[in-house]
C-alpha cells in the first residue's frame, strides 16, 4: 500500500466520521456547527490560508470604490458561513429533502418557463455559476424526473470521488468527467438531452474574453459553440438560500428561479458565440449582484487577460 493510498484512506476516515457527526444535528445546530467554523476561519487562520487577499481583490474588481473595507468583510465571512452550510447541507440533503416536503424547503421563480425549456424536443444546458447551493438545483431537477448528465471536475481522492459521485447520481443523473467530456456531452446533445455545468471559471488566456462585473473575464467558448452546434437552449438558474426560520421550518429553505433561457435562434444571437457568452455571464452577474455573500470568491475570475496586440504585430496587419 502506497503513502498516496494510507492518505486517501485516512482522508477519507475523517470524511465518514464527520458525515455521522453531521446526519445528527438538528437544523439549528448544523447551522450553528458551520457559522461557528467559519468565523473561527476568518477571524483567527492566517488570512493566506483562507485566501482572503483573493476575494478581496475580485470583489474590488467586481464592485470598485462603492464597496467599503466593512461590507467586503461582511462579504468574505457571509461567504465562509454560506460554504461551511453548504457542506453541511449536502451531507443532510438525501434525508432532509424529498418530493413529499419539497415545498417546505423550496420555492421557485419561473418555474414554468423551466418547464417549458425542459420539455421541448431540443437539447438544454442547464447552466449556472459557483453561487448559492447549486447542489440544490441538481437535485430538484431530479425529484421531478428531469435526468441530466453533470459535467464535474474528477476528485484526486477515489474514495471521496466515488461517495461525490453517488451523491450526484442519487436523483437520476449522471456524472460526465470534465476532462474529456467532449464525447458524452456531444452524445446527451444528439440525443435532445440535458447537460448541466457552472459557467463561471477561469478558462485560461485561450478563452473568450467577455465582460463580468464590467471587467473581460476569460469564459469557456464550449457552452455558446454547443448551443449553436445542437440548437440547445441556455438555461440559466440559481438556488439562492432565503433567510432562516427555525420556528417554522424544519430544514433549510432555498428559491431556485430562472434568470434567463437563452435561444440560439434569436436573430442577434445566429452563429454569434461572443453573444451568446456574453448573455449568460450577464446572467450570472445579476444573480451574484443580489447576493454576493453566496458566491464563491475564492476562484480567481479574472486571473487570465486578454493578449495585448503589439505594435509590430498591428502594424503587420494593416499591411
Amino acid at each position: 500500500m502506497t503513502w498516496k493510498s494510507i492518505r486517501y484512506r485516512a482522508e477519507f476516515f475523517v470524511f465518514k466520521a464527520v458525515l455521522a457527526t453531521v446526519r445528527c444535528l438538528s437544523y439549528r445546530q448544523s447551522v450553528l456547527l458551520a457559522e461557528s467554523i467559519a468565523r473561527f476561519a476568518f477571524h483567527c487562520l492566517p488570512r493566506k490560508l483562507t485566501r482572503y487577499q483573493v476575494c478581496r481583490q475580485n470583489l474590488e474588481i467586481a464592485f470598485g470604490d462603492e464597496l467599503t473595507d466593512e461590507r467586503a468583510d461582511e462579504i468574505i465571512l457571509g461567504m465562509w458561513i454560506h460554504l461551511l452550510r453548504l457542506i453541511v447541507e449536502m451531507i443532510q440533503l438525501p434525508r432532509k429533502l424529498r418530493r413529499e416536503n419539497f415545498r417546505e424547503c423550496v420555492t421557485f421563480r419561473d418555474r414554468y418557463r423551466a418547464v417549458e425549456s425542459l420539455t421541448t424536443d431540443r437539447p438544454v444546458i442547464l447552466l449556472s455559476g459557483h453561487f448559492g447551493n447549486w447542489e440544490m438545483s441538481l437535485v430538484s431537477f431530479g425529484l421531478f424526473g428531469f435526468r441530466a448528465g453533470a459535467v464535474a471536475r474528477a476528485l484526486d481522492n477515489p474514495y471521496l470521488h466515488d461517495w461525490f459521485r453517488e451523491f450526484r447520481e442519487q436523483t437520476g443523473h449522471y456524472m460526465i468527467l470534465k476532462s474529456g467530456a467532449s464525447d458524452e456531452v456531444s452524445q446527451e446533445m444528439e440525443a435532445g438531452g440535458r447537460v448541466a455545468m457552472l459557467g463561471d471559471q477561469d478558462a485560461g488566456p485561450r478563452g473568450l474574453f467577455v465582460d463580468f462585473f464590467g471587467k473581460p473575464a476569460s469564459t469557456f467558448k464550449s457552452i455558446g459553440l454547443l448551443a449553436l452546434q445542437y440548437d440547445a437552449l441556455i438555461c440559466v438558474g440559481y438556488a439562492r438560500r432565503l433567510p432562516d426560520d427555525f420556528v417554522n421550518s424544519r430544514w433549510t429553505r432555498y428559491e431556485i428561479g430562472v434568470e434567463e433561457v437563452i435561444d440560439p435562434q434569436e436573430e442577434e444571437l445566429q452563429g454569434n458565440v461572443q453573444a451568446i457568452t456574453q448573455r449568460y455571464s450577464d446572467a450570472l452577474e445579476r444573480v451574484v449582484r443580489n447576493n454576493p455573500e453566496q458566491y464563491f470568491w475564492v476562484h480567481r475570475r479574472w486571473k487570465s487577460e486578454p493578449r495585448k496586440r503589439t505594435r509590430a504585430a498591428r502594424t503587420a496587419k494593416a499591411a
